[in-house]
């Protein structure tokens, strides 16, 4: 046995795992940069690669890659990895910059040509092993098992939260219950990978696989012993004795590749910076650039055009810097304001104007517990004008009154994301008059995948213009970190100035691209519309019932309490129960609840909501574990902090509402998250009754649209048979049960009704055969041929879902009623789990873009109805197909009627709107 020594310690990298792995993990939320590429792979695998290097501080280190060549495996097995999908579209792009990164941080790229990079990989450890070193095999991928010694290691990456996993021997023995590693071969040539398309042996899974080697040592063993066996078994056995020992050979990772491991090639050297600077800047790694190079990073242009194909050869040479603007070689005149004739020149001069741009600087990012520090103004390029306001609140709202007329006017007022203005001014005691151009919100309708749209990120896009931080004014986050009211007036104008200027010369740029399509429409008709009725919503806030949290949180409690108790004496002992590892002991190695339990791609026990509800039946305690789960979410998530988010200056909560998050147009809400406090269960309703009216001479009032994405569908699709029965008013699950499952209207049972309501739901997010067999405890032949019925019972639902996703393979896009746009860059992928994806979105963003069209269409409308009659009522929150009103009980029936009739009637959709509307003495009565 070599001696460890920790100053030879060699990491070697498997780069398409770590890709693959790295570009799945944002799958749901890509990385997508201003050019419209994915930089998804890239910023993961280099994340993995400085965490690595940062935690890990190897001495050596190589990136192992495979060849283009096909593996040598194939020669004896052609149908070695054939059932592979082909790999993503935006993996190919990301591999060129991925070993370009490479050269920047000095780190060799290995490969051998007809040699897979297991094989490479498993060589130079054993060869670095000879020479003393301690190696370790950076890869999720469980084959390397095989390959651990003393001193060679996998190193599985940290994921999901999860601290990255070291096996070495004894690691490798418990998991795969063996006496050596190298019986892994054994376990996975019986066991199969169905990935790699190697068959194993019929019948002989996981589990029966690392038992028979486990028992025999290795499978030249089992082969010895077929005496022992009988019937089904020993048949799949004998039948398949050669294909066996060919799976064998294919899980044998090689030693032998012709590579040789050079210490003084592989040894960790400085980086070059240069190279590494100009990458980031080209994916736009911004934040990336400031970690790894501590230095901010400037764009290029035609950088990487060499990067279209995976050819990476030397013409780079003409690559350039754009020349990047800021604040000290840019000429500008930022004005400071602050004397009354100052403020009156400059009254008149926003008087005249038909667009100006404005911009408020607070004391917080809070807008409702923000004071007004001072008002930048901006008419023209390269000009602005910045007004200080004073930290006493009456001489502030009187200095502020003298603006009253110019926000007032009808003058286009731009801002980069307006609503916060807006509301720090209403706090201020200052309205801001329609027509309203938010620059963040122009972004979004026209590159609405992409969420990196700060005005920072977006005056570098379309202006090559870098804006002066604001860390170096009021320094980085900390408790050092300064107000806006300490900083120098001269520097607040200089910067306060900048961002008026800049943003006015954004609205040009971003104007031309709503131009190009529908998105205009939408931003003029719907989305600014909008922001003055958020804004009003925000401010109003909706009063909370402290006294109602905090008793519900001493009896969640205790119900804590009780269940932890109940879970401790029928496992037997004490155990973390927030510990998915041990909780996965105690149900499977201890308890042993089931003897298929699942595993997640680190070889965990799985653990999660979905897979303990698969299994909730089998024993007790797997339906506790899940209670006490939802009550500590319950109260570590809603109860606990709801009552520390009530506005010491209202006494309320004031949400925000975000018009730019979701792609489909979708609103949500922050701090707190109002659509996601649960409703599905009795004790996440209970919160609501925390939300009440605002004072005895008021009642809450919701009203709530009806199964509204099934009616959109059934309108967008034309299906006769759906639209009668809503237009009718019969009840829409009942309708399809009674078709799907050939039975009459009134025979139709309660689980009938259950199963058919999740497949109408379901249809709308693509459900798969299998994804409602898993929702409704079926079998996937049943659950298939429910599908089937549904669309031969509803043919135009299934004809309307084939003409998206053909119309969006078309266009590269899919559109609501309206014309808002969802862009699907991966409908045309070559990779069937990326186009799947892809397609569902096809299929449910028209659907959830329409829902969400019209929910704010009606917002726009009963607002204008409040305020035009002069409701005392007030708007208050949206949350999904709901809206939220203190209804004044004075106007109850008149409230009810005219909401009803504007949500009802926002969009001819050619179906029968549903709005259900009551009130109660808080949200959970009314709901």
């Amino acid at each position: 046995m070599l001696t460890k020594d920790t100053d030879k310690k060699l990491f070697l990298l498997d780069a398409y795992a770590l890709i693959y792995r790295s570009y799945f993990a944002f799958s749901k939320n890509p990385r997508i940069n201003s050019k419209g590429m994915n930089t998804s792979a890239v910023f993961g695998f280099v994340n993995t690669l400085y965490d690595v290097i940062s935690n890990e501080k190897p001495t050596h280190i190589a990136v192992v890659i495979d060849p283009p060549s096909p593996p040598k495996r194939t020669e004896d097995y052609t149908e070695y990895k054939a059932n592979r999908e082909d790999t993503p579209e935006d993996i190919k792009q990301s591999v060129p910059y991925i070993k370009k990164l490479l050269e920047g941080f000095n780190i060799p790229l290995v490969m051998a040509d007809g040699y897979e990079a297991d094989d490479v990989i498993g060589t130079l450890a054993h060869q670095a092993e000879k020479e003393g070193f301690i190696a370790y095999m950076m890869t999720p991928d469980k084959d390397f098992a095989q390959l651990v010694t003393d001193n060679v290691f996998m190193y599985k990456p940290s994921r999901m939260g999860n601290a990255a996993e070291v096996w070495g021997i004894p690691e490798v023995k418990k998991k795969f219950s063996i006496e050596r590693p190298e019986q892994v071969i054994d376990i996975l040539g019986m066991w199969g990978d169905a990935v790699d398309n190697i068959p194993g042996v019929p019948g002989i899974g996981e589990k029966r696989a690392k038992n028979l080697v486990g028992e025999y040592g290795s499978m030249e063993e089992v082969y010895e012993h077929l005496e022992d066996f009988k019937g089904k078994m020993k048949e799949n056995l004998e039948n398949n004795r050669e294909q066996a020992f060919m799976s064998k050979m294919l899980a044998t990772i090689l030693t032998d590749a012709p590579v040789e491991f050079d210490a003084k090639e592989y040894e960790k050297s400085e980086w070059n910076k240069e190279v590494l600077k100009e990458i980031f800047a080209d994916l736009e790694f911004r934040r990336m650039s400031e970690r790894i190079l501590g230095e901010k990073i400037a764009p290029t242009e035609g950088q990487m055009d060499m990067f279209a194909t995976e050819d990476n050869g030397d013409s780079g040479s003409d690559q350039k810097e754009v020349d990047i603007s800021n604040l000290d070689n840019t000429e500008h005149d930022y004005k400071l304001v602050d004397s009354d004739k100052g403020i009156e020149d400059l009254t008149k001069k926003l008087l005249k104007a038909d667009v100006f741009c404005f911009d408020t600087e607070t004391t917080s990012v809070d807008a409702h517990n923000a004071e007004l520090v001072g008002l930048a103004f901006s008419l023209k390029k390269g000009e602005a004008y910045y007004v200080p306001f004073p930290e006493d609140r009456d001489e502030c709202l009187k200095k502020l009154k003298k603006f009253d007329d110019v926000f007032k006017s009808k003058a286009l007022k731009i801002g980069h994301n307006v609503k916060y203005d807006l509301n720090v001014l209403k706090h201020h005691e200052m309205e801001v008059s329609y027509p309203l151009f938010d620059t963040m919100i122009a972004h979004y309708l026209t590159d609405p995948e992409n969420n990196r749209r700060n005005m920072d990120v977006l005056a570098e896009t379309y202006l090559s213009y870098r804006p002066k931080p604001i860390s170096d004014l009021i320094g980085k986050k900390g408790k050092n970190q300064k107000s806006m009211r300490e900083v120098a007036v001269e520097e607040a104008a200089e910067y306060a100035g900048e961002d008026a200027d800049i943003t006015l010369q954004l609205k040009s740029e971003l104007e031309k691209d709503l131009k190009k399509g529908k998105e205009q429409n939408i931003f003029d008709d719907i989305e600014m519309p909008l922001v003055n009725v958020l804004s009003d919503m925000e401010c109003e806030g909706i009063k909370m019932d402290r006294d109602i949290l905090d008793d519900y949180s001493k009896n969640l409690q205790k119900e804590i309490d009780s269940i932890e108790k109940g879970i401790y004496e029928i496992a037997g002992h004490e155990f973390n129960i927030g510990s998915p590892k041990q909780v996965g002991e105690v149900l499977f190695d201890e308890l042993k609840v089931t003897d298929k339990p699942k595993k997640t791609k680190s070889g965990q026990y799985a653990t999660n909501e979905e897979a303990l509800q698969s299994i909730a039946g089998k024993h007790e305690i797997v339906e506790q574990i899940l209670e006490y789960r939802e009550v500590v979410k319950l109260k570590n998530t809603y109860v606990d902090p709801l009552p520390n988010l009530i506005n010491e200056r209202s006494g309320r909560i004031h949400t925000t509402f975000n018009q730019v998050r979701a792609a489909t147009g979708r609103l949500s809400s922050d701090k707190p998250n109002l659509q996601n406090i649960p409703i599905r269960t009795e004790r996440g309703r209970y919160i609501r009754q925390a939300f009440v009216p605002r004072s005895d001479d008021f009642t809450l009032m919701a009203a709530d649209y009806s199964q509204v994405e099934l009616r959109i569908i059934a309108a967008l699709a034309k299906e006769e048979n759906m639209l009668e029965a809503f237009n009718k008013g019969i009840d829409i699950h009942a309708t399809t049960a009674s078709k799907v499952f050939g039975v009459e209207l009134d025979d139709v049972t309660r689980e009938m009704r259950s199963n058919a309501k999740t497949v109408n739901f379901g249809i709308i997010y693509g459900i798969s055969a299998y994804g409602l067999s898993q929702r409704i405890n079926i079998s996937r032949k049943e659950a298939k041929e429910i599908i089937d019925n549904y669309f031969d019972k509803y043919p135009k639902i299934k004809t309307y879902m084939d003409k998206q996703i053909e119309f969006a393979r078309e266009h590269g896009y899919v559109e609501t009623v309206l014309g808002r746009r969802r862009y699907l860059r991966d409908i045309n992928s070559r990779n069937a789990t990326v186009r799947g994806f892809a397609e569902r979105n096809a299929i449910n963003s028209p659907i959830q873009g329409t829902a969400a069209d019209l929910i704010k269409i009606a917002m726009i409308n009963v607002h204008k109805k409040l305020n035009k009659d002069n409701y005392k009522s007030k708007m208050l929150l949206q949350v999904h197909d709901e809206l939220v009103f203190d209804c004044h009980k004075d106007e109850q029936e008149k409230l009810i009627k005219m909401v009803s009739e504007e949500m009802s009637g926002a969009l001819d959709l050619n179906v029968e709107l549903e709005v259900e509307a009551q009130t109660g003495s808080n949200w959970l009565e009314a709901h």
